[in-house]
C-alpha cells in the first residue's frame, strides 16, 4: 500500500465551536475540504467534524482551516465528551443570560410602543428617546452572537441564517431611528394583524428589532436545550462504563484498579449492586442481573457459575467472582458507545440534500426580500410599508428548521436504538427500512438458537462409541454448529477427543480427514455420493424420516463405507412465530434461508409461519440467492447472525446481523441487535421507520413553513415581529418532534 493510500484511510475527529446553525458546518465543511486527499464531513447538531485523509499529527493543519473560517476546533477523545458538554453548557448559559435581560427590557418596549403608538394622545415629552434607550441594549448585547456571526461570516465572504437575523434586525432598528428622530411619518401605519396602527406609529419597529431578537434568543436557547437532552440520550450508552474494577491477583487478594489496567484472563469481584467491568464468565457465585440498560430486557436474568456476562450490567443481588474475556476496546459496550458514536455523526443522503439547499437558501433570501422590497416601493407603496415587508421576508425565510431536522432526529434515533440493544451503524439504514418488503431470515443461530445437540446415534455394522469418537476427531477441526455439537458430546462422555490428520473441511457440506489411520468422511448425504460412498435405501429412509421431524442428519462414512448416522436437534428461538407475525402485519413478505435438507428446512419454517422456504443453500450462495430476489424486484433485509452471512448481509439492502459474541463492530450489518429476543428485529424496523417518519415530518414542516410564509411575508400578510416568532417557533417545533423518539417501545 502506498503512503497516499495509507493516508486516506486515516480519520481524524475534531470537535467544533462556534456554529449557530447548518450554514456554518457547511462553512467549515467547504473550508475543510480544500485542503488536499481531504473528505470532511461537520454536523451540526453533534458539533463534531470527521476528517477522513488526516491523522492526529495534521490535527494542527485542520484546526488551523477552521480557525481561518472564524471557527474553533480541538482534536475529539474517543469516550471523552467533556468538551463538548463544557461547550454546550457555555453556550446554553450564555443564551439564557442574553434571552433574561432582552425579555426583561422588550415587555416595557413593547408595551410603552404599542401603547403609544396606537393611543397618541397618552404620548409625553421624551417618550421616543425613552424607547430607543430601552431597545439599545436589546440590539448591540443580546443580539451580539448574531452580529458576531454576521461579520465573521462576511470577512469569510460566507452567509448564515445569522446574517437575515443580524440584517432584520439592524435594518429595524435604523428604520425606526430614522423615523423617530429625524424624518417623523405622519403617513398611516402599517397593518399590526388586527388593524392599521394610527399616523406616527412608524416607531413601532423599535418593538420590531427587540422581539424579533428576544424571539431568536428564545428559540436558540430552547433549542441549544433540546439538543443537549437528545446527545444525552446517547452519551446514555458511553455513560454505562465502569472506571474501577476490584481485581483478584494469584493469592486471592481484592485490590481496587483502573478499569484500563484490566487484561483478559484477569478475575474481577462484582458485589451487589456493583456494575460489572467486563465481558466475561462467571467462575465463582451467583447473582441477578439487570441487563435493560444493554439489551433493553426488563426482566432480571440469573446467572451461576459458567454463564457470561456483558460489561455494563448491573449485579440486583448475589457476590459473583468474573474471569475477564474481553476487556477495553474489545467489550461489547465499547463497541456499542462506538458503533453509535459513528452512525449519528455521519450524514444520511436526505441531509446532504438539504445542506446544499441552505448554502443557496440564505443569498436567496436576501435576494428575495431586496426584490420585495423595490417591488413595493415601484409599485406605489410608501417606503415604510416596502421596508416592512422585506424586513418580513428576511427573518421569515430563515432555514433554522432545516439544518436540525435531520440530525437531531437521527440522534434521538440512534441513542434510543441503544438503550433498546438496538445498533443503528449508519443513517442509510433508516432510509433502507422505510424501502424493504421482504425479510429473509438465516435459519441457524438466527431462527434457531444455534446450540445444537447431539440427540441419537444409529450404526450400521459399527460401534456407536468408536463411531462418535471418530466422528467427534474429524469435527474438532471445524467451527460449524454441527461440528460443536458432536465435539461436545465426546467431550461430554470422555472427556478427549482423537487427533485428526489431513483435515479438509467442505464449506456447508461436512469434513473429512484421517483418524487413527483410517479414512473418515463426514456430512450430508451428497457429500458422500460425491466421494464414492454408497448409500443405502435404509440408511436414505432414516434420513428423511429424521428430516421431516425437523431434525438435521449427518452420516459418518469410515472407510468409504456408511459407518452411522447422527441426528442434531436445535429448537427454535422463543418468540420467533410472534416475530414472523409482526412482520407479516406490517405487509413484510418472509422468507427462511437455510443451507439444510428441505424437508428440516421446511418442517421449522412451518412452525414460525414464514412464507417461503429457501433451503440447501451454502453459505457461499446466500448473496446469490438474496441478488436473485433484488432481480425480481423486492427490496431486501437480510437477517443473520454475522458469521457466515456476512456477503448476504452486505448484498441486501437492510442488513441486520443477531450478534451473540462480542465482535460487534466488524460485522457487515446496517443494524445489529445485541439483545437475545428475535423480537427486536421488528423493533429495529419499527425503530428505524419511526425515526425516518420524524425526518420526514421535520423536513415538510421545514420546507412548507417556509414556502407558505415567504409568499405571506412577500404580500405585507406578516408582521416583521410574527414572522420572528413563527421563525423561532418553527426551529423549537422540529427538536421537540425529534425528542418523541426518547419515548418508542417498539410495542
Amino acid at each position: 500500500m502506498s503512503v497516499t493510500d495509507t493516508r486516506i484511510e486515516e480519520q481524524l475527529e475534531l470537535d467544533i465551536g462556534g456554529m449557530t446553525c447548518s450554514a456554518c458546518a457547511n462553512a467549515i465543511e467547504r473550508r475543510l475540504n480544500k485542503l488536499d486527499g481531504v473528505v470532511a464531513s461537520v454536523n451540526f447538531a453533534t458539533e463534531r467534524a470527521s476528517v477522513v485523509g488526516l491523522g492526529p499529527e495534521d490535527a494542527a493543519t485542520a484546526i488551523a482551516q477552521v480557525e481561518r473560517a472564524g471557527y474553533t476546533a480541538v482534536v475529539h477523545t474517543p469516550g471523552d465528551d467533556a468538551w463538548s458538554i463544557r461547550a454546550a453548557e457555555t453556550r446554553t448559559s450564555g443564551l439564557r443570560r442574553r434571552l433574561a435581560v432582552s425579555a426583561f427590557l422588550t415587555i416595557p418596549l413593547c408595551d410603552l410602543t404599542i401603547l403609544l403608538a396606537l393611543v397618541p394622545s397618552w404620548r409625553f415629552p421624551g417618550w421616543q428617546a425613552l424607547c430607543v434607550l430601552l431597545a439599545i441594549p436589546i440590539v448591540t448585547w443580546a443580539a451580539w452572537p448574531f452580529h458576531r456571526a454576521t461579520i465573521r461570516g462576511l470577512r469569510h465572504r460566507t452567509l448564515s441564517m445569522d446574517t437575515l437575523v443580524s440584517l432584520g434586525t439592524v435594518v429595524s432598528f435604523g428604520w425606526a431611528l430614522w423615523t423617530l428622530l429625524v424624518d417623523p411619518s405622519t403617513s398611516p401605519g402599517y397593518w399590526l394583524g388586527f388593524g392599521k396602527t394610527p399616523a406616527g406609529a412608524d416607531s413601532i419597529y423599535l418593538d420590531v428589532a427587540a422581539g424579533m431578537v428576544t424571539f431568536q434568543l428564545g428559540g436558540r436557547y430552547f433549542e441549544s436545550r433540546s439538543r443537549r437532552r437528545a446527545a444525552d440520550v446517547l452519551e446514555a450508552i458511553g455513560d454505562l462504563g465502569v472506571t474501577e474494577a476490584e481485581r483478584l491477583d494469584d493469592a486471592g487478594d481484592a485490590a481496587v484498579v483502573p478499569v484500563a489496567e484490566l487484561r483478559v484472563g484477569d478475575r474481577v469481584v462484582v458485589r451487589a449492586g456493583g456494575r460489572i467491568p467486563v465481558d466475561g464468565t462467571v467462575v465463582t457465585g451467583a447473582a441477578a442481573i439487570d441487563t435493560s440498560a444493554m439489551t433493553g430486557e426488563s426482566v432480571p436474568a440469573e446467572i451461576g457459575e459458567g454463564d457470561t456476562v456483558i460489561g455494563g450490567t448491573t449485579t440486583m443481588s448475589g457476590h459473583i467472582i468474573v474471569r475477564a474475556d474481553a476487556v477495553g476496546a474489545r467489550t461489547r459496550l465499547a463497541q456499542m458507545a462506538a458503533v453509535a458514536d459513528d452512525a449519528q455523526r455521519r450524514k444520511a443522503a436526505v441531509q446532504r440534500v438539504v445542506d446544499r439547499v441552505t448554502s443557496v437558501f440564505v443569498p436567496a433570501v436576501i435576494a428575495l426580500a431586496i426584490v420585495v422590497f423595490a417591488v413595493w416601493l415601484i409599485t406605489g407603496a410608501g417606503v415604510a410599508t416596502a421596508m416592512t415587508n422585506g424586513v418580513a421576508v428576511l427573518i421569515i425565510a430563515c432555514p433554522c428548521a432545516l439544518g436540525l431536522a435531520t440530525p437531531t432526529a437521527l440522534m434521538v434515533g440512534v441513542g434510543r436504538g441503544g438503550q433498546l440493544g438496538i445498533l443503528i451503524k449508519g443513517q442509510d439504514a433508516l432510509e433502507s427500512s422505510g424501502r424493504i418488503d421482504t425479510v429473509v431470515f438465516d435459519k441457524t443461530g438466527t431462527v434457531t438458537a444455534g446450540r445444537m445437540s447431539l440427540t441419537a446415534i444409529d450404526t450400521f455394522a459399527f460401534d456407536g462409541e468408536r463411531a462418535l469418537a471418530l466422528a467427534a476427531a474429524v469435527e474438532s477441526s471445524s467451527e460449524h454448529p454441527i461440528a460443536a455439537a458432536i465435539t461436545r458430546a465426546q467431550r461430554d462422555r470422555t472427556g478427549t477427543v482423537l487427533p485428526v490428520e489431513q483435515f479438509v473441511g467442505f464449506t456447508g457440506l461436512g469434513a473429512a480427514g484421517l483418524v487413527d489411520g483410517r479414512q473418515c468422511l463426514i456430512g450430508q448425504t451428497s457429500l458422500l455420493e460425491q466421494h464414492g460412498v454408497t448409500v443405502s435405501d435404509t440408511v436414505r429412509a432414516l434420513v428423511a424420516d429424521r428430516e421431516a421431524r425437523g431434525d438435521t442428519i449427518v452420516l459418518l462414512a469410515v472407510d468409504e463405507t456408511v459407518a452411522a448416522a447422527f441426528t442434531i436437534t436445535d429448537s427454535v428461538r422463543a418468540g420467533a412465530g410472534d416475530t414472523i407475525a409482526r412482520l407479516r402485519r406490517m405487509g413484510l413478505r418472509t422468507v427462511l434461508l437455510s443451507g439444510d435438507a428441505t424437508a428440516t428446512a421446511e418442517h421449522v419454517g412451518a412452525s414460525i409461519g414464514v412464507d417461503e422456504v429457501i433451503a440447501r443453500v451454502l453459505p457461499d450462495e446466500k448473496a446469490g440467492a438474496i441478488a436473485r430476489m433484488q432481480a425480481d424486484g423486492h427490496r431486501v433485509a437480510m437477517v443473520g447472525d454475522g458469521v457466515n452471512d456476512s456477503a448476504a448481509l452486505a448484498t441486501a439492502e437492510l442488513g441486520i446481523a443477531v450478534v451473540q459474541g462480542t465482535d460487534i463492530a466488524m460485522k457487515a450489518a446496517d443494524l445489529i441487535i445485541v439483545r437475545d429476543d428475535l423480537g427486536a428485529v421488528v423493533d429495529a424496523v419499527q425503530l428505524s421507520r419511526a425515526t425516518l417518519r420524524t425526518i420526514r415530518m421535520n423536513l415538510v414542516w421545514a420546507f412548507g413553513y417556509n414556502v407558505a410564509a415567504i409568499p405571506l411575508a412577500a404580500a405585507g400578510f406578516l408582521n416583521p415581529l410574527i414572522a420572528a416568532a413563527a421563525m423561532a417557533l418553527s426551529s423549537t417545533l422540529v427538536v421537540t418532534n425529534s425528542l418523541r423518539l426518547r419515548s418508542f417501545d417498539g410495542r
